[in-house]
């Protein structure tokens, strides 16, 4: 075999569809466009456009809260994936386990403002983890194994309420 006798295989690729080039090409005239109007031209926008109508998405109340410019993002770690780490490994569960473990172990990509832990599936190993939150299951599951979780929240003042 030779550089010039390697090909790709058979309509992997297709060639594009050259629009507004003649009527023989079964796309000419109106380039597959329809008829005038101003669909039919270029640079039209009209998601959400109630021919000037107030469209139905400015019509309806704001609703709910959102916290965005605080809110904490947080990686969310399942119990299944900290035990496949273990088992690879690639985690010592005699270490404390928290964030910057588990983005050297490869159970994290990168590190964001923290680590929550997640109930879904087994622990065996007794590990102690160290994290910004955790479910009610995953605390129950981590304990059950013998091990423990330290929360890094910062407490909440006297004045709030709990939630």
């Amino acid at each position: 075999m030779k550089l010039n006798e390697i090909t790709d295989n058979p309509g992997s690729s297709k060639n594009r569809i050259r629009v507004g080039r003649g009527i023989g090409s079964g796309k000419g005239k109106t380039g597959g466009r329809g008829v005038k109007g101003q669909k039919a031209r270029t640079g039209v926008a009209l998601k959400g456009f109630e021919g000037g109508q107030m469209p139905l998405h400015r019509r309806l109340p704001k609703r709910g809260f959102r916290n965005t410019p605080f809110a904490l993002k947080l990686n969310e770690v399942n119990l299944g994936r900290i035990q496949t780490a273990i088992d690879a490994g690639k985690l010592d569960p005699n270490a404390t386990v928290d964030c910057a473990a588990l983005v050297k172990a490869g159970v994290l990509r990168r590190a964001k403002a923290g680590v929550r832990v997640l109930g879904m599936g087994e622990l065996k190993a007794k590990v102690a983890l160290s994290v910004w939150g955790a479910s009610k299951p995953a605390i129950e599951a981590v304990e059950k194994a013998g091990g423990s979780v330290t929360i890094l929240t910062p407490a909440r003042e006297a004045g709030e309420k709990a939630a």
